[in-house]
């Protein structure tokens, strides 16, 4: 599923129209990732969450070259499935 499924699926279950079914995705998945640029953790109870880990700088090496790299600190989001959904999904 994508997210034009999505809007699909919020169009055909509710009585909104397709713009207005896109408008409410858009919403739902720009106010996700603000929350994560802001640091915080999303939490869908059953289905999943979400959150920010961060990484320390540390030295590297260039695969192609093999020089030694500097790798600046970073910060990567990272999911993590809820009891209901590993269930439902090993029924």
């Amino acid at each position: 599923m994508n997210k034009l499924d999505l809007t699909v699926a919020l169009k055909n279950e509710t009585e909104l129209t397709k713009s207005e079914a896109a408008a409410v995705v858009d919403l739902f998945f720009n106010e996700m990732a603000n929350s994560l640029a802001r640091g915080d953790r999303v939490e869908i109870r059953g289905l999943c969450s979400f959150y920010v880990k961060k990484y320390k700088a540390y030295a590297g090496r260039n695969p192609r070259t093999g020089e030694p790299a500097r790798v600046k600190p970073k910060k990567l989001p990272f999911f993590k499935c809820g009891k209901e959904l590993k269930e439902r999904v090993n029924f």
